[in-house]
């Protein structure tokens, strides 16, 4: 291959496409090797910790080389994709991936000043500064021209973290002397395997550390056989004809951390009241006639959500957020109002933005809106950002109530039990009535046993009597 053809393929690296993300599993490549692409085409789906996303190609040309097979997981910054934008044919079509190779063509950033290109997503896109690292202290690096960079396997080696580094790549200093060198997934890698960077004798170029080090330095800590317990625990067996292991990762590996961490974090305190909403449900039959609110989603939980926005307008300290960095609590002035929804992926929880600025029309478009979303699979990670408070709907799988675990960051959450025809007192007179169970989990630090009791109390009083939708307002 000449340096003319190696100049003219683009390498498209893995983007953060959320906030500080490391890795994302490839779904689905909608390319192969051989087809053409133009700028802006979508070419594969991938799964970050806070959902499914789309990934846009920024070049014309002709794909090269899927480097990763579907349901890999990829560290952000690792090449995904060769582009060759010389308007030519690929030289020879590669097959269907099967594991990543060892070199690929000469990467070229993509230009960026006179382009008048601009960032996709995060993460890839326009870049004004050079990617050139600087040298390794007390390595002897010569200087070199821009034109005498290393070969295509040694640049490829080092963005995928793998593979021989080039023989006459410099191995750098010996361990301890100045910060080691190492990209954000291999330091993580480290940080996870219980490994000191300073230990490390960098193989890659210009004296980094690559995730081959890595693991080959926390391989001698982990060879020695642990000493024996006084009581060994059993060897685990598995039935491998009549189980099934998932692996937990993507957004169900993103919830599990969250909630592992909100529950020993945030001091939790739920409560609960039984509410007769018989009268709400009779407004949901009118709302769904009225020639205002045609063609939107008018259910219960549309006005649930309406009155716990009233209940919050009324006692606004609930809307808030610790800060546990300046112990301080972060009082909100809107309400980012998260809607929790079940999905293949696992739980997800958009937001609905601005919510307590909405009318009920607005309120009820933007809930079918956010739930078709997530039922395609489709919510972006910035809808599940910011929110202030949630509401869980655990009614729709026939269940009364629950304890539900804030979503972190955010200061209470409201589950909504099953809403069942029972005997009630009414009016002095034991009568069959709608009723359903609500439940208000709450961060302590935040808010008290008073604060929590009034904004429950207020959400079952309009639901009991939803003409305060109008007095309270």
């Amino acid at each position: 291959m000449t340096t003319m053809t190696e100049a003219s393929v683009r390498e498209f690296k893995m983007p953060d496409v959320g906030e500080g993300l490391t890795e994302a599993e490839i779904l689905k490549w909608y390319v192969q090797p051989g087809d053409t692409v133009t700028d802006g085409q979508v070419v594969c789906e991938v799964e970050t910790a806070k959902a499914a996303v789309e990934l846009p190609i920024p070049y014309d040309g002709v794909v090269r080389a899927l480097h990763f097979p579907e349901g890999t997981t990829v560290d952000v910054g690792m090449s995904i994709i060769a582009v060759d934008v010389s308007g030519g044919a690929a030289e020879a079509p590669a097959p269907a991936p099967e594991a990543a190779p060892a070199a690929a063509p000469a990467v070229e950033e993509p230009k960026s000043a006179g382009s008048g290109r601009q960032p996709v997503l995060v993460g890839y896109g326009v870049a004004a500064s050079s990617t050139k690292r600087r040298p390794r202290k007390g390595a002897e690096i010569p200087a070199q021209e821009p034109a005498r960079q290393p070969a295509a396997a040694a640049v490829q080696a080092e963005l995928n973290g793998h593979g021989p580094a080039p023989a006459a790549a410099p191995t750098g200093a010996p361990a301890g002397q100045g910060r080691p060198l190492a990209k954000p997934p291999v330091r993580k890698l480290a940080k996870d395997l219980g490994v000191d960077l300073t230990t490390v004798s960098p193989t890659g170029p210009d004296g980094i550390i690559t995730r081959e080090d890595v693991h080959a330095a926390a391989a001698p800590a982990q060879a020695p056989a642990p000493v024996a317990a006084p009581v060994p625990a059993p060897a685990a067996s598995y039935d491998a004809v009549r189980e099934t292991r998932i692996p937990v990762k993507g957004v169900r590996k993103a919830t599990a951390a969250a909630m592992v961490g909100s529950a020993f974090t945030a001091p939790h305190v739920t409560e609960f009241v039984t509410v007769d909403v018989t009268r709400t449900l009779k407004l949901v039959e009118e709302l769904k006639q009225d020639k205002d609110m045609q063609g939107l989603r008018v259910n219960p939980l549309l006005l649930i959500a309406k009155a716990l926005l009233v209940a919050i307008r009324r006692n606004p300290e609930i809307n808030a957020s610790w800060d546990e960095a300046a112990q301080e609590i972060v009082q909100k002035h809107y309400v980012n109002l998260g809607i929790a929804a079940a999905t293949p992926r696992g739980l997800i929880v958009p937001n609905i933005k601005d919510a307590h600025a909405k009318t009920l029309p607005q309120l009820a478009e933007s809930l079918g809106e956010l739930v078709a979303t997530a039922r395609e699979g489709k919510t972006s990670p910035a809808a599940m950002q910011g929110g202030t408070v949630t509401i869980t709907n655990v009614g729709v799988f026939g269940v009364d109530t629950g304890t539900p675990i804030l979503n972190p960051g955010e200061s209470a959450i409201l589950a909504v039990g099953a809403i069942k025809l029972q005997p009630w007192v009414h009016k002095g007179k034991v009568k069959p009535r709608q009723v359903t169970t609500l439940a208000l989990s709450f961060d302590h630090r935040l808010v008290d046993g008073e604060l929590g009791s009034k904004v429950l109390a207020d959400v079952a009083a309009v639901l009991e009597q939803p003409k305060r939708l109008i007095t309270w307002a």
